[in-house]
Protein backbone atom coordinates (compact mmCIF):
# COMPACT_ATOMS: atom_id res chain seq x y z
CA UNK A 1 0.00 0.00 0.00
CA UNK A 2 2.83 2.39 0.86
CA UNK A 3 4.58 1.61 -2.46
CA UNK A 4 1.35 2.51 -4.32
CA UNK A 5 1.17 5.87 -2.53
CA UNK A 6 4.80 6.60 -3.43
CA UNK A 7 4.12 5.80 -7.10
CA UNK A 8 1.06 8.05 -7.05
CA UNK A 9 3.05 10.90 -5.46
CA UNK A 10 5.77 10.53 -8.11
CA UNK A 11 3.14 10.50 -10.87
CA UNK A 12 1.49 13.63 -9.44
CA UNK A 13 4.86 15.34 -9.12
CA UNK A 14 5.73 14.39 -12.72
CA UNK A 15 2.43 15.86 -13.95
CA UNK A 16 3.03 18.96 -11.88
CA UNK A 17 6.53 19.41 -13.31
CA UNK A 18 5.17 18.86 -16.83
CA UNK A 19 2.57 21.61 -16.35
CA UNK A 20 5.27 23.93 -14.99
CA UNK A 21 7.52 23.15 -17.97
CA UNK A 22 4.63 23.89 -20.36
CA UNK A 23 4.07 27.32 -18.73
CA UNK A 24 7.78 28.15 -19.08
CA UNK A 25 7.85 27.01 -22.74
CA UNK A 26 4.78 29.11 -23.56
CA UNK A 27 6.26 32.24 -21.98
CA UNK A 28 9.59 31.70 -23.76
CA UNK A 29 7.77 31.28 -27.09
CA UNK A 30 5.80 34.49 -26.56
CA UNK A 31 8.97 36.43 -25.70
CA UNK A 32 11.04 35.37 -28.75
CA UNK A 33 9.63 38.00 -31.11
CA UNK A 34 9.90 40.75 -28.52
CA UNK A 35 13.51 39.90 -27.69
CA UNK A 36 14.47 39.80 -31.38
CA UNK A 37 12.92 43.22 -31.97
CA UNK A 38 14.66 44.74 -28.95
CA UNK A 39 18.10 43.20 -29.53
CA UNK A 40 18.19 43.77 -33.28
CA UNK A 41 16.57 47.10 -34.09
CA UNK A 42 16.67 47.97 -37.77
CA UNK A 43 19.69 50.06 -38.70
CA UNK A 44 18.90 53.62 -39.62
CA UNK A 45 20.05 54.46 -43.14
CA UNK A 46 20.04 58.17 -43.87
CA UNK A 47 19.89 59.68 -47.33
CA UNK A 48 22.09 62.64 -48.22
CA UNK A 49 19.11 65.01 -47.92
CA UNK A 50 18.26 63.70 -44.45
CA UNK A 51 21.84 64.19 -43.29
CA UNK A 52 21.83 67.76 -44.64
CA UNK A 53 18.47 68.54 -43.03
CA UNK A 54 19.76 67.26 -39.68
CA UNK A 55 22.88 69.43 -39.94
CA UNK A 56 20.86 72.51 -40.95
CA UNK A 57 18.39 71.92 -38.10
CA UNK A 58 21.22 71.44 -35.60
CA UNK A 59 22.96 74.61 -36.76
CA UNK A 60 19.72 76.62 -37.09
CA UNK A 61 18.75 75.78 -33.52
CA UNK A 62 22.08 76.65 -31.93
CA UNK A 63 23.56 79.70 -30.25
CA UNK A 64 26.31 79.65 -32.86
CA UNK A 65 23.69 80.38 -35.54
CA UNK A 66 21.98 83.09 -33.50
CA UNK A 67 25.24 84.90 -32.69
CA UNK A 68 26.62 84.63 -36.24
CA UNK A 69 23.27 85.75 -37.69
CA UNK A 70 23.12 88.73 -35.34
CA UNK A 71 26.74 89.65 -36.17
CA UNK A 72 26.00 89.44 -39.90
CA UNK A 73 22.98 91.72 -39.51
CA UNK A 74 25.01 94.29 -37.56
CA UNK A 75 27.81 94.23 -40.15
CA UNK A 76 25.31 94.51 -43.02
CA UNK A 77 23.60 97.52 -41.44
CA UNK A 78 26.89 99.09 -40.37
CA UNK A 79 28.43 98.93 -43.87
CA UNK A 80 25.28 100.20 -45.55
CA UNK A 81 24.86 103.12 -43.11
CA UNK A 82 28.55 104.10 -42.97
CA UNK A 83 29.05 103.82 -46.72
CA UNK A 84 25.91 105.78 -47.53
CA UNK A 85 27.22 106.94 -50.90
CA UNK A 86 28.46 103.51 -52.03
CA UNK A 87 25.94 101.39 -50.10
CA UNK A 88 24.79 98.29 -51.95
CA UNK A 89 21.59 98.19 -49.82
CA UNK A 90 20.55 101.70 -48.67
CA UNK A 91 18.31 102.47 -45.71
CA UNK A 92 15.12 100.54 -45.80
CA UNK A 93 17.43 97.54 -46.41
CA UNK A 94 15.22 95.92 -49.05
CA UNK A 95 17.94 93.47 -50.10
CA UNK A 96 18.45 92.47 -46.46
CA UNK A 97 14.71 91.79 -46.11
CA UNK A 98 14.79 89.67 -49.26
CA UNK A 99 17.77 87.65 -47.97
CA UNK A 100 16.11 87.14 -44.58
CA UNK A 101 12.86 86.03 -46.23
CA UNK A 102 14.73 83.56 -48.43
CA UNK A 103 16.62 82.14 -45.47
CA UNK A 104 13.40 81.71 -43.50
CA UNK A 105 11.59 80.19 -46.50
CA UNK A 106 14.33 77.61 -47.03
CA UNK A 107 15.18 76.92 -43.42
CA UNK A 108 11.63 76.17 -42.26
CA UNK A 109 10.97 73.13 -44.51
CA UNK A 110 14.45 71.73 -43.87
CA UNK A 111 13.87 71.95 -40.12
CA UNK A 112 10.44 70.34 -40.59
CA UNK A 113 12.08 67.40 -42.41
CA UNK A 114 14.47 66.92 -39.53
CA UNK A 115 11.63 67.14 -37.01
CA UNK A 116 9.66 64.53 -38.97
CA UNK A 117 12.63 62.18 -38.75
CA UNK A 118 12.91 62.82 -35.01
CA UNK A 119 9.20 62.10 -34.68
CA UNK A 120 9.75 58.78 -36.46
CA UNK A 121 12.59 57.98 -34.03
CA UNK A 122 10.31 58.81 -31.10
CA UNK A 123 7.61 56.55 -32.54
CA UNK A 124 10.10 53.68 -32.82
CA UNK A 125 11.29 54.36 -29.28
CA UNK A 126 7.72 54.23 -28.00
CA UNK A 127 7.19 50.96 -29.89
CA UNK A 128 10.25 49.55 -28.11
CA UNK A 129 8.85 50.78 -24.79
CA UNK A 130 5.59 49.03 -25.64
CA UNK A 131 7.44 45.80 -26.45
CA UNK A 132 9.35 45.99 -23.17
CA UNK A 133 6.09 46.52 -21.27
CA UNK A 134 4.53 43.62 -23.18
CA UNK A 135 7.46 41.39 -22.29
CA UNK A 136 7.10 42.34 -18.62
CA UNK A 137 3.37 41.61 -18.78
CA UNK A 138 4.04 38.19 -20.30
CA UNK A 139 6.54 37.41 -17.56
CA UNK A 140 4.08 38.56 -14.88
CA UNK A 141 1.35 36.36 -16.36
CA UNK A 142 3.75 33.44 -16.42
CA UNK A 143 4.59 34.05 -12.77
CA UNK A 144 0.89 34.21 -11.92
CA UNK A 145 0.34 30.88 -13.65
CA UNK A 146 3.26 29.33 -11.77
CA UNK A 147 2.01 30.67 -8.44
CA UNK A 148 -1.53 29.48 -9.19
CA UNK A 149 -0.13 26.05 -10.01
CA UNK A 150 1.88 26.02 -6.78
CA UNK A 151 -1.17 27.04 -4.74
CA UNK A 152 -3.30 24.41 -6.47
CA UNK A 153 -0.73 21.72 -5.71
CA UNK A 154 -0.41 22.90 -2.11
CA UNK A 155 -4.20 22.77 -1.61
CA UNK A 156 -4.32 19.34 -3.21
CA UNK A 157 -1.56 18.07 -0.91
CA UNK A 158 -3.34 19.58 2.13
CA UNK A 159 -6.60 17.81 1.19
CA UNK A 160 -4.75 14.53 0.68
CA UNK A 161 -2.97 14.98 4.00
CA UNK A 162 -6.25 15.79 5.70
CA UNK A 163 -7.90 12.71 4.18
CA UNK A 164 -5.03 10.51 5.41
CA UNK A 165 -5.27 12.06 8.87
CA UNK A 166 -9.02 11.38 8.95
CA UNK A 167 -8.41 7.81 7.85
CA UNK A 168 -5.82 7.37 10.63
CA UNK A 169 -8.22 8.92 13.15
CA UNK A 170 -10.95 6.50 12.06
CA UNK A 171 -8.60 3.55 12.48
CA UNK A 172 -7.54 4.77 15.92
CA UNK A 173 -11.18 5.31 16.82
CA UNK A 174 -12.12 1.87 15.54
CA UNK A 175 -9.34 0.23 17.57
CA UNK A 176 -10.35 2.12 20.69
CA UNK A 177 -13.99 1.21 20.18
CA UNK A 178 -13.28 -2.53 19.83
Amino acid sequence: MENNETDQLLTNEGAYLERLRKIVEDSIEQEKLIINNLLNPPAEILSRGQKISDKVANFGGSWKFIISFFATLILWIFFNVMLAMKAFDPYPFILLNLVLSCIAALQAPVIMMSQNRLEEKDRKRSENDYLINLKAEIQIRSLHQKIDLLIEEEIKMLFESQAKQLEILKRVEARMGS
